[in-house]
């Protein structure tokens, strides 16, 4: 049975999927307001993307994230998260997420996993460190080619 941590996170998380979805079918960046998506986060969260991304690096506060939101509205013409686990432990969340996309600048089309630890600390999302399955076939996909190692 979850305890009541573990409840609280997924009601947060879940909550905040769902303004996400609203957020961007409203027009998202440029178009839609932030404020009921950045409820969900507390005002100095840290998102910590993948650095040889289009939109890699650290994004922090709510400045920080509507840029991020900018950045992949510019780099993904559709990005739908199609399949999504959630497991609570306390403060941390792991979330699986099945994502199909289509890139604005190559028009390539991708199916791929995220894997996401995410923090909630007093009912807000304090942190989020997003892991992807192929970093270099979704740069490549953006035409922003990854270093290879």
């Amino acid at each position: 049975m979850p305890s009541p941590a573990d409840t609280d996170s997924v009601a947060v998380l879940t909550g905040m999927y769902a303004a996400e979805a609203e957020y961007l079918a409203a027009g998202g960046p440029g178009e839609a307001s932030f404020d009921a998506l950045a409820a969900f986060f507390a005002p100095d969260v840290e998102l910590h993307q993948a650095e040889c991304l289009p939109y890699g690096g650290t994004w922090r506060g709510h400045g920080g994230l509507a840029r991020f939101f900018l950045a992949m509205a510019q780099t993904w013409e559709t990005f739908a998260m199609v399949e999504q686990e959630f497991l609570a432990t306390g403060e941390t969340a792991v979330v699986r997420t099945r994502v199909q996309a289509r890139a604005r600048v190559t028009g390539r089309e991708l199916d791929f996993p995220i894997l996401q630890t995410i923090t909630v600390r007093g009912g807000r999302i304090t942190e989020v460190r997003p892991f992807y399955w192929d970093t270099q076939a979704i740069a490549d996909a953006c035409g922003e080619p990854a270093p290879r190692a």
